[in-house]
């Protein structure tokens, strides 16, 4: 399973997941993509009706189907069997909650590479997925990340 949000640090691990799906024997990769309710975002609840935030939410679930289709097409230009899925809700808990539910042997994912006190106050999807998971976690240092604080 390979979680991306839309950012290209999520997106440098696509290189990473079709060299291990070319040189392993892996039946499918399925990229993620997580769709947070417009409340998490803040304030945003009281401020539109029930109406328009059905509408917004079904249109950002629309948006990241075409972004994963557009990722999986590119890896399936290269010979990797891909699927898609978006997921709705809190991140952490879906992810975890995809993984429980599907065969998930492995999630491959992007991090910035924190360490230190920044890692205490920013934190990451992927450090909280790594202690949270219930299979291993690969995790990609982003080029230009941080190498120490």
């Amino acid at each position: 399973m390979v979680p991306l949000d839309g950012s290209e640090l999520a997106e440098c691990v696509l290189p990473h997941v079709e060299s291990i799906a070319t040189g392993c024997s892996v039946s499918m990769i399925t990229l993620v993509r997580v769709v947070p309710p417009l409340h998490m975002y803040g304030g945003t609840e009281t401020s539109i009706s029930p109406e328009e935030r059905q509408h917004l939410e079904a249109d950002s679930v629309e948006v990241a189907t075409a972004y994963l289709e557009e990722k999986a097409q590119l890896l399936r230009d290269k010979g990797v069997l891909v699927e898609t899925s978006v997921l709705f809700g809190n991140v952490l808990d879906e992810l975890c909650d995809y993984i429980t539910k599907n065969e998930v042997d492995l999630v491959i994912i992007a991090t910035h590479g924190r360490s230190g006190v920044s890692r205490l106050f920013l934190g990451s999807i992927a450090d909280r997925l790594l202690r949270h998971a219930p299979v291993p976690v690969l995790m990609v240092r982003a080029p230009g990340s941080i190498h120490g604080d």
